[in-house]
């Protein structure tokens, strides 16, 4: 590490570290990142985790939010995203599939009776657009960026997504419905569990389910080379135990959740935030596999092969059931599995002629299951034929997810439990909770408002508090983007 002053230092390089290092840096701050392993990116890693060819991105693989997101759409990161033709579907028994495409009016028709209520629930809040989302993921800001659509986006959101789904009548538009709650890991009878629902399924009509040409470690690279050209030093391999092995700096920023927190700066933290910090909740695990396959996955309804995105969880009730036994600590028989099928809309991830496939289930946290034997069944039901065009398949449990980024405690990708407790009190209720009690210490990872996934809001937010708290640049300001 260079001896020479740094205006910022910022440990941990998922999405959240690496937009909030690069906030501060192209606004003139000296900027030095500190990353645990030895490559950058946190959750936007991309590995042959298989064979040679098949590239598979360990962890986020589908970014609606990297392109929705008011950080990056800020930044505008130079990657080039690759849309599949139908953003999701949600296989059903019998061969028939819901399927939910860029067209919000064709999504709703092909939903018959329950075109009218898609439309004016998911439809509704895609036609909100950037303003409602603005809203969504900086829930803490003041004034609302759109104070009447977030109302009515509540008045459907903060219900359980089994109360708001009855507005759908028939089998295939309740179940896809489900599935695209199901991303909130919770028991779906919970309160804002609809809201999950409602945003993810919207967004894939606003901006696309979209992935990274060659893999989401792509966008991790764009964010790093801006960074370099802005003048910040990096350093990877070096994992951080104390705050006192960083070089002091007036302003630093941990990409780390609340027990990591807890570990390198407890000594200052004050007692009762530490006990706050020690109720923090981490919610259930993911249990992943990774496939090389020789062929397509070959579903049952071929108008599946085109969904970048599979829920495969059949009815709403089965994936109700499936997350309501997760939350229960216990491991379903028939699991709730998302499969992603990235070389639809690229197939640079594999030989020519050959495709990558992965799908995860929920699990309790920490979790030491195989799960392999009921996800695979999972896909052959919908799939037949699935398991004889695996070439090799990789398996991530828990603990091995945490091995790979200590920000996935007990295999919970989210950094911590979304339920309503903690969906604006992460990690303790405060006005500005990216904002410790030691005076410049921020904490800016997913463990923060609003939460998980690839936006980098949290650290959007901490980098801003860091500035509005008067950090000033030490040295001249370094060169910006061309």
């Amino acid at each position: 590490m260079s001896a020479d002053g740094f205006d910022a230092v910022v440990v941990g390089s998922g999405p959240n570290g690496l937009v909030g290092a690069l906030r501060l840096a192209e606004a003139g701050r000296r900027v030095l990142l500190v990353e645990a392993a030895d490559r950058l990116g946190g959750g936007l890693r991309t590995e042959e985790l298989t064979l040679p060819g098949f590239r598979h991105d360990v962890c986020a693989t589908v970014l609606p939010l990297a392109l929705a997101s008011p950080a990056f759409r800020a930044l505008a990161p130079d990657v080039g995203y690759r849309h599949p033709p139908v953003p999701a579907a949600h296989p059903l028994d019998g061969g028939q599939a819901a399927l939910v495409l860029r067209d919000a009016a064709a999504t709703a028709a092909g939903f018959g009776r329950d075109g009218a209520a898609w439309r004016a629930t998911v439809g509704a809040t895609a036609r909100a657009g950037f303003p409602l989302v603005d809203t969504l993921l900086a829930p803490l800001d003041l004034p609302p960026h759109a104070p009447v659509a977030a109302v009515r986006f509540g008045a459907l959101g903060a219900w359980p997504a089994t109360v708001t789904g009855r507005l759908f009548r028939d089998p295939a538009a309740r179940a896809a419905f489900a599935g695209m709650a199901a991303h909130s890991i919770l028991d779906l009878g919970a309160p804002v569990t609809a809201g999950y629902g409602l945003l993810l399924a919207a967004l894939a009509h606003s901006v696309g389910w979209p992935v990274v040409r060659g893999g989401s470690q792509h966008l991790a690279d764009a964010l790093v080379a801006r960074l370099r050209r802005a003048g910040a030093e990096i350093v990877t391999g070096c994992r951080v135990r104390d705050l006192a092995e960083l070089p002091p700096a007036p302003a630093t920023l941990l990409d780390v959740t609340p027990r990591q927190l807890l570990e390198i700066a407890r000594d200052r933290l004050p007692a009762g935030y530490a006990r706050r910090l020690e109720r923090f909740r981490y919610g259930p695990g993911v249990f992943k596999l990774d496939y090389a396959l020789d062929a397509p996955v070959p579903w049952t309804d071929p108008a599946v092969a085109a969904a970048g995105t599979v829920h495969l969880g059949g009815t709403a009730a089965e994936v109700v059931a499936s997350e309501r036994a997760v939350a229960r600590g216990l491991h379903p028989e028939r699991p709730f599995v998302l499969g992603v099928q990235a070389c639809v809309a690229d197939p640079s991830r594999a030989p020519e002629g050959r495709h990558t496939f992965w799908a995860y289930c929920h699990v309790p946290h920490g979790s030491g299951t195989d799960m392999t034997a009921a996800v695979e069944a999972q896909i052959e039901r919908f799939a037949p034929g699935f398991r004889d065009r695996v070439l090799a398949r990789h398996a991530m449990g828990p603990a091995a997810l945490e091995a790979h980024d200590a920000n996935e405690v007990g295999g919970d990708i989210n950094g911590g439990s979304g339920d309503w407790r903690q969906f604006v009190s992460r990690p303790v209720l405060a006005r500005s909770p990216w904002r410790t009690p030691v005076p410049g210490l921020y904490l800016c990872s997913a463990s923060t408002p609003p939460g998980g996934g690839a936006h980098g809001m949290g650290g959007w937010q901490a980098a801003g508090l860091a500035m509005a708290d008067g950090l000033t640049p030490r040295a001249a300001p370094a060169a910006r983007r061309g």
